[in-house]
């Protein structure tokens, strides 16, 4: 009995030390691939090291041509004027805009200068003075921040914890920001007025947005309509109420009016702070609408322009930020002698193991 009562226990031990021994060498597996990824994320950085001292002279040199080359370049070429204009949406237009901006760019690049011409009402010197067409939205961080919180706050709570604000902003685009910026690169100091006022133009003549401004502003005026109607009401009510508190506790004058109060003190103060709440808050809703039926009555509209005449641009787009053309030559010419050289080491290597394969 006490033989066969001992064997349950024995398997179990041996169970409980090869579970124990499996537990411990995923640990060890673990920690060595953690360890494997240092050990070749530090021999690829002392690689990269070597491989740059070795090349150091022939790297510098491209930096120092670069940087002369930019520094000519920027004496001698011809120079280009930014003009700008920043437009604010009523509507969400920015769809439409981008579209266009991009149609008169492929004008651009194709030479179609005639067209883009008629397109925008321009001299013939003028629009063949144009390089290129620009347009981007005008937000800050915090502006994103207040955008997503606001589209959280009209989302349902299970919905809103699934959504990040890093999805938001990838999901978000460019043309949806209320506020865009438009640019135009030319090779002449022009005045670029008549071309910002002829992309607004085209957005507020489209039929679509002109039927949904003229519906925005037939509702707001009924609201408006209603507020100022009730308003009034409102005025008549506090000018009767006056009354009759000043005739006091006397029912029968109280009576002919043909409204009694009844309560304490305490009790009228309130029925007249509440009627002055009331009343504020009708006519805070009226400003609010009378600001709305000024904003709808463009669909899109500049409010601030440099383009009188452009100003000097003497900068070059890498990697989406702009640089002076020193500047950017250096690194351009700095990352092309980089990526050669570590093209040419990558062939060694090949060679090398070629008799392997």
């Amino acid at each position: 009995m006490s033989t066969n009562s001992n064997k349950p226990n024995t398997n179990e031990e041996v169970d409980l030390g090869q579970l124990f021994k499996l537990i411990g060498n995923a640990f060890d597996r673990f920690f060595n691939f953690i360890y494997n990824i240092f050990k070749s994320f530090f021999l690829a950085f002392v690689w990269l090291v070597f491989f740059v001292k070795k090349r150091i002279i022939i790297l510098v040199l491209a930096t120092v041509f670069g940087f002369f080359y930019g520094l000519l370049n920027s004496n001698s070429a011809a120079p280009k004027y930014e003009s700008s204009v920043t437009v604010v949406q009523n509507y969400p237009t920015g769809e439409n805009l981008y579209n266009s901006v991009s149609y008169y760019n492929d004008l651009v690049r194709q030479g179609d200068f005639k067209t883009l011409g008629i397109v925008l009402n321009l001299e013939k010197d003028k629009v063949e003075s144009i390089l290129s067409f620009q347009v981007e939205p005008v937000v800050s961080e915090n502006d994103k921040l207040l955008e997503f919180n606001e589209y959280i706050v009209k989302l349902d709570s299970l919905a809103s914890t699934k959504i990040e604000y890093e999805d938001f902003l990838l999901n978000n685009e460019d043309y949806t920001y209320r506020y865009q910026q438009i640019k135009i690169n030319s090779t002449q100091r022009n005045s670029f007025k008549s071309v910002f006022e002829s992309i607004v133009e085209t957005i507020n003549s489209n039929t679509f947005f002109k039927n949904e401004q003229y519906k925005d502003i037939a509702e707001l005026n009924k609201t408006k309509e209603g507020l100022e109607l009730a308003l009034v009401k409102s005025d008549s009510l506090q000018s009767t109420y006056k009354r009759v508190l000043e005739q006091g506790l006397n029912s029968d004058k109280a009576s002919e009016i043909g409204i009694t109060f009844e309560g304490s003190g305490e009790t009228d103060k309130t029925k007249e702070y509440d009627l002055y709440q009331s009343d504020l808050l009708l006519r805070s809703k009226l400003v609010e609408v009378e600001r709305e039926l000024l904003d709808k009555q463009f669909i899109i509209e500049a409010i601030s322009n440099k383009q009188d005449s452009g100003f000097a641009s003497n900068t070059k787009e890498l990697f989406g930020n702009q640089l002076s053309v020193k500047l950017y030559f250096t690194v351009v010419l700095f990352l092309s002698a980089f990526i050669i050289l570590l093209g040419l080491e990558f062939f060694k290597f090949l060679d090398k193991y070629k008799t392997a394969v």
